[in-house]
């Protein structure tokens, strides 16, 4: 993760929760007061974020203590003590909610992955995501996808070519759209195209794409054009894909299955963040 991009990211999202001041804790924690307490999960998942929330709370207080108690990756149940908090109550408390935005939202996405990536297990597929990401936490969420075992497609519209449907109707067609990319970008960017028949494969092979996008083909139209395409360029499958026809379609030999689901409609990990007196966590926590 980009570390001035993060740290600007949580400032803004801190002052978006705290406002002009968190009254509710002025109000009513003295100032100097210390708590003690621990992020535990409330349900089975796979932990991502941790770095996330222990830097929120370093913002507000750097003297704040962090312990982690498990690693990004983990696969936790539910009780599982993820780390150990302690420091001033008031940045503690003001940093609660934040902190466990991140935590709980990019743990959902490594538990989604982890989930869909064991379904395919066996098959030489990879899951990659897609640019269907919450606006401004793209870092954070397709870091939690590689949390989750998956992999990224484009982080931004600059990171590679994908001719889709609406600049070949804009372009004039596959062979058109392609060439006018050979020839405005740099020889290190890949040029894929999407395309939705057994015809518009036969285009973008013709026309010398890198990568071929199947939107929405049906399995016997995906293993058509396996065997049309024998290995001659990366296929990615695209399109309603879910966990109960994932495995099939990892089966049919595509390279690439890529998921908006992996970062959108993602539900949230349940994860809490319990104080207690200080002194009352033992070295190791309970």
């Amino acid at each position: 993760m980009n570390e001035l991009e993060l740290d600007l990211l949580i400032r803004k999202a801190l002052a978006e929760d705290i406002g002009a001041g968190d009254w509710t804790t002025t109000a009513t924690v003295a100032a100097g007061t210390r708590a003690a307490g621990v992020l535990r999960s409330r349900e089975a998942g796979v932990v991502a974020g941790l770095e996330v929330a222990r830097r929120v709370f370093a913002v507000l207080d750097p003297r704040v203590e962090f312990r982690n108690r498990v690693a990004d990756g983990e696969r936790v149940q539910r009780g599982t003590v993820l780390a150990e908090v302690s420091g001033e109550a008031r940045p503690i408390l003001s940093g609660e909610r934040v902190a466990l935005n991140f935590l709980c939202r990019l743990s959902g996405i490594a538990t989604r992955t982890r989930r869909l990536n064991e379904l395919v297990a066996g098959y030489p597929v990879r899951l990659v995501d897609t640019r269907k990401t919450t606006p401004g936490l793209r870092m954070l969420e397709k870091y939690a996808v590689r949390v989750g075992g998956g992999h990224n497609h484009r982080f931004a519209l600059d990171d590679g070519v994908l001719i889709k449907d609406n600049h070949i109707a804009v372009a004039g067609g596959i062979a058109a759209a392609v060439r006018s990319a050979r020839a405005a970008v740099h020889h290190l960017l890949k040029v894929e195209v999407e395309v939705e028949d057994l015809d518009g494969v036969r285009e973008a092979l013709a026309a010398g794409a890198d990568a071929i996008l199947l939107d929405n083909m049906a399995r016997a139209l995906i293993e058509e054009a396996v065997r049309l395409v024998d290995g001659r360029v990366l296929l990615e499958a695209s399109g309603n894909v879910d966990e109960q026809n994932i495995r099939e379609i990892a089966a049919t030999g595509v390279d690439l299955i890529s998921l908006g689901r992996l970062t959108h409609s993602v539900p949230d990990l349940d994860i809490g963040l319990d104080l207690e007196p200080p002194g009352s966590l033992s070295p190791r926590g309970r």
